[in-house]
């Protein structure tokens, strides 16, 4: 029997289309003490690559999965165990855990569950992690969806539940985005609270996502407990219109891909299946009407159409906002607007997707808000 205090790190379940993952890097070597959180691996999910955190504190004794090996979710690619346990056990670890490898016996890993509810008629879908009676709601940006979490989600979700939401006219939801305004798509946000039955949330929101948890905050306090505003639209003036337009316009990679780049502190974030996704997405019926609706919901000319920092600044609900400062979609500069209401968190070598490269830097920004509602 092994001993127990073998621990195994598997390949996570970062969203729901993850079935594999390859290791890029790993950031700590055989023997190496590593703290609980500490960076350990560079995992390529297909969409983008993002960093495993260590799961606990320990001695790193072997590394199973080499670079550049594709991994099924669920494998084992590493063991934690103190030094006193002996090799030759660890090595039998090893040796077991790849050959349960090689024979495809391996334990399905559960990842969110997705559901839907219906909401002023349209059926709006989700993703939920964690039972806790604490509820995180997560509200993605502009052609974006409830998978732009991957990273963040799981972890929040430790002793908690927390809802990924496909806002109207994105991901699984109904592509219909009524007049596109604000106001409709947060009484969206409200309706879903009221159709999961939650009474209060912490709400936490991306890019136009973030001005609608601003704007959920200010029509219904009483409903939202904290916010958190990662790269937040309606906040300042300044905002690359190209790439809101370009986007909802473009039907071809090579129209999109240059856009993507530009979510990005590193454009080789923006991989090609970043770009074959979104446009198999905007193929979808109903998707180009929603995103030009929604582009004059964004846009005045060549600046910002709405005001969620007046919103914000009529409320009293505690927030946090976080910044990439390398952001070229939605400048940093903006975030002089934010003003006295809200700590501002600055966020050095990412761009406009914060939350998918630096998700430890958002989860912080999360739990502190949390922490404060």
């Amino acid at each position: 029997m092994a001993d127990e205090r073998i621990k195994h790190v598997t390949m996570p379940k970062w969203g729901l289309s993850m079935k594999t993952g390859r290791i890029t890097e790993w950031l700590a070597e055989e023997g190496e003490t590593v703290s609980q959180g500490a960076d350990l691996a560079d995992i390529d999910t297909d969409k983008i690559v993002g960093t495993l955190e260590s799961p606990e504190e320990g001695v790193l004794r072997r590394i199973v999965a080499d670079v550049g090996a594709e991994i099924p979710v669920g494998a084992t690619i590493a063991l934690f165990a103190p030094p006193d346990v002996p090799d030759a056990e660890i090595d039998a670890e090893v040796a077991a855990a790849r050959e349960k490898l090689a024979s495809g016996e391996l334990e399905e890993v559960a990842g969110p569950t997705v559901a839907t509810v219906e909401v002023d008629g349209r059926p709006l879908a989700y993703a939920t992690l964690g039972d806790g009676e604490e509820v995180v709601v997560l509200v993605h940006g502009y052609g974006g969806d409830k998978n732009s979490w991957l990273f963040v989600q799981e972890k929040l979700a430790e002793g908690r539940t927390v809802h990924a939401l496909d806002l109207p006219g994105h991901g699984e939801s109904a592509k219909d985005v009524g007049d596109g305004g604000l106001d409709e798509l947060a009484r969206a946000v409200i309706g879903f609270l009221d159709a999961v039955g939650v009474p209060r949330a912490h709400l936490v929101g991306h890019s136009l996502g973030g001005a609608v948890v601003t704007a959920v905050a200010a029509a219904a306090p009483d409903r939202v407990r904290s916010l958190t505003l990662v790269a937040p639209a309606g906040f300042g003036t300044e905002v690359d219109g190209e790439y809101l337009r370009v986007f909802a316009s473009a039907a071809s990679r090579r129209e999109l891909k240059p856009q993507l780049g530009k979510l990005f502190a590193d454009e080789n974030l923006a991989t090609r299946q970043l770009a074959d996704d979104l446009l198999r997405y905007k193929r979808l019926d109903g998707v180009d009407a929603a995103l030009d609706k929604l582009v004059k919901t964004l846009l005045d000319g060549e600046t910002q159409a709405i005001d969620a920092a007046s919103l914000l600044g009529s409320t009293s609900v505690p927030t946090v906002v976080v910044w990439g400062r390398e952001d070229r979609v939605l400048p940093v500069a903006n975030a002089a607007a934010v003003g006295e209401r809200a700590e501002v968190r600055y966020v050095d070598g990412a761009g406009h997707m914060v939350h998918m490269e630096n998700p430890g830097a958002v989860r912080d920004a999360v739990e502190e808000a949390v922490r404060r509602g």
